[in-house]
Order: structure tokens, then sequence, then C-alpha cells
């Protein structure tokens, strides 16, 4: 075990790493044999519920139209001053849109920040958006350490 070169985060830690938002990647599971479905998203994080929120768009021809119902893994990897930090979370995603304005899961999207980021080739206001939450089933965090 001389070679190990990380050990797990606290719950602070990784609160600190997700900040209030940022980018990742989303997975979503397939059936079969076939890879999961992974996609760079960006996302908001609220630290007092530990949950996740993500504005994803729902293109007509996108696959997520058909793979949002099933379980997904969000990961989080950056580098840092003290080396390389990743978190991977896991469960199932809700429809933020089918919630009450008064519900916890509306109010917590205010308290967090999703970055924008314009990556399609039409405009934004041209793209369906649609707020989901990550109520995560487990969350785990690696760090590095040093020599």
């Amino acid at each position: 075990m001389g070679d190990l070169r990380w050990v797990q985060m606290t719950d602070g830690e990784i609160d600190g790493f997700l900040g209030d938002g940022g980018t990742g990647v989303i997975s979503f599971s397939t059936e079969g044999d076939e890879p999961p479905f992974s996609i760079p998203v960006s996302y908001g994080y609220d630290e007092g519920t530990s949950h996740f929120y993500y504005e994803l768009s729902m293109l007509p021809d996108s696959k997520k139209v058909e793979a949002i119902e099933r379980p997904v893994s969000f990961v989080v990897h950056g580098d840092t001053e003290t080396g390389w930090k990743s978190v991977v979370a896991t469960g199932e995603l809700e429809r933020v849109t089918d919630f009450p304005y008064e519900s916890t899961a509306v109010q917590g999207m205010w308290a967090v920040d999703i970055p924008r980021v314009d990556i399609f080739d039409r405009p934004p206001e041209d793209v369906t958006f649609r707020t989901f939450r990550l109520v995560p089933a487990s969350v785990t965090g690696r760090k590095e350490i040093g020599p």
C-alpha cells in the first residue's frame, strides 16, 4: 500500500470542492451491454442539502429525452493547488419543473449557481431547457496526496 496516492475526502472537503456550481460529466445508464451515455453539463450544488441541479437541453432528437428516466452517475474532477480532486454522485434525476413553486426542490434551485454555457448550433433562446435535481443515493470524494 506504499503506492497509495489518494484518500477519501470528508463531507466538508466535498462541499468546498463542489462550491455552488461548476461543470462535470453526467452519465446515464443504458440497457444491455451498451456503454453509458455521458455528456458534459453545468451544475449547481446546494451544500445544505447536498443536492445537485442541472438545466438540461431537451432537443427532440437528443438521446437525453429517452435516457432521462434512467439512473445516473455524475463526476466532477479538477486540479487544485494541492493536487487533483474528484467527486462521484449517483442516483436518479427528478424533474424540478414538476414540483410546486413553494417546494424545497424549487427553492433550492434558486440557491445555486448553474453556469451558462452556449454550446449549441442555434441561439439559446431557441433551445428548450428543463431543470432537474439529483438527490444522491451516494456521494464519494477522493483527493490526491503527496508522495
